[in-house]
């Protein structure tokens, strides 16, 4: 891949449940999140057991993933904006370090 610069980066993913969408990507924007990805009907097991990815009632009743790559000075204020959610809800965030091209993308 010649001529493509890598920038770090870090990833957020973050598992909720459908009806959080609006407070999980209300939170994202507030904190100047320039963009995410979201995946809806998430299957898998946790501590609640096997949860299967489909369309139970409405979009609301099923697992989603909202994924954001965000400048580390983000990370911090995004985990504290979630942390009394989680301590109330079900879900889990994932942090990790990525690399990507056209930064600019991705920062303010």
């Amino acid at each position: 891949m010649a001529n493509l610069n890598l920038n770090p980066l870090k990833k957020l993913e973050i598992i909720a449940d459908g009806e959080h969408k609006a407070f999980v990507t209300d939170l994202l924007d507030r904190a100047g999140v320039k963009g995410y990805t979201i995946v809806n009907n998430l299957s898998g097991k946790g501590a609640h057991g096997f949860h299967e990815g489909h369309l139970m009632f409405n979009e609301d009743d099923v697992l989603i993933m909202i994924i954001a790559a965000v400048p580390e000075e983000l990370v911090d204020p995004i985990l504290e904006g979630l942390a009394p959610f989680f301590g109330e809800h079900s879900g889990v965030v994932f942090v990790s370090e990525i690399q990507v091209t056209r930064v600019v993308k991705f920062s303010n």
